[in-house]
């Protein structure tokens, strides 16, 4: 852990790791609600093994230090209570401190799971100096669509996710075509982490696979990896001017 300070003087600690080799950029990573916990410091070793600087700051810690909380009902709720404990605002800033800790090694992109999935869509209008971000099962990211997105945001939805109705999000779809939005069949709140209940491996290797391409995409700068029902939005900036055919709509990429 390494200790990071935001800019109202408030000292935080953060999970690091680096690549063995010249990073390819940084990816920084959001928790859940509960806390920074073995699960997040395996994701972010996990990118930090694909050749990015990857770090996750301990956002609870404005509330207290050091928080690893169960995954449980019990869990849950001292999770939720402790999000709406921290301004956010602060936390918009705490984010930023952590883009600015590991920017020196390139693009960076934010990755954002649960909680942390909203703060992650939140930082693509609130936070400097980020290439892209991704959110997996963000709950309130449904209901804030009214503003344009200003870097390319890839979502991660569950169909059978209780917490977030899947009319929420074709509503949402239809509201911010330029966001590509995933969703993935008997996928529950949570199906990418294998400590929770949801989980589903097809699910997490399938959104795994879009988040590392999106990230090699807009932190690497190399051509992007046109996957099945990508849509105009998964593709290069090049690739949306094209005109689109009359008569079509163009939602970002159909949900599967």
């Amino acid at each position: 852990m390494i200790e990071l300070t935001a800019t109202d003087g408030h000292q935080f600690s953060a999970y690091r790791a680096d690549p063995a080799d010249t990073p390819k950029g940084a990816v920084v990573v959001l928790q859940e609600i509960f806390g920074i916990d073995s699960h997040i410091q395996k994701i972010t070793d996990a990118f930090a093994a694909k050749g990015y600087v990857a770090i996750a700051p301990s956002l609870f810690d404005r509330v207290k230090p050091g928080v690893n909380l169960a995954y449980d009902e019990s869990g849950i709720s001292d999770g939720l209570a402790m999000t709406q404990q921290i301004d956010r605002q602060q936390l918009l800033g705490d984010i930023q401190v952590a883009v600015d800790a590991v920017k020196s090694a390139g693009k960076v992109a934010i990755v954002g799971y649960c909680w942390g999935g909203e703060l992650a869509y939140a930082s693509a209008n609130r936070v400097s100096g980020i290439a892209c971000v991704v959110g997996y099962y963000g709950n309130d990211i449904v209901n804030n669509y009214s503003e344009k997105r200003k870097v390319p945001t890839l979502l991660h939805f569950g169909e059978n996710d209780s917490t977030i109705p899947m009319e929420q999000v074709t509503q949402f779809r239809a509201y911010r075509p330029d966001v590509s939005a995933f969703t993935y069949p008997g996928a529950a709140h949570g199906f990418s982490c294998d400590r929770r209940e949801g989980y589903q491996e097809d699910a997490a290797e399938k959104a795994l696979d879009r988040t590392l391409s999106w990230i090699s995409q807009y932190v690497e700068g190399q051509p992007p990896i046109l996957l099945k029902n990508a849509g105009i939005y998964a593709q290069q900036k090049a690739e949306k001017k094209k005109k689109k055919k009359s008569g079509g709509d163009d939602l970002g990429p159909p949900m599967d």
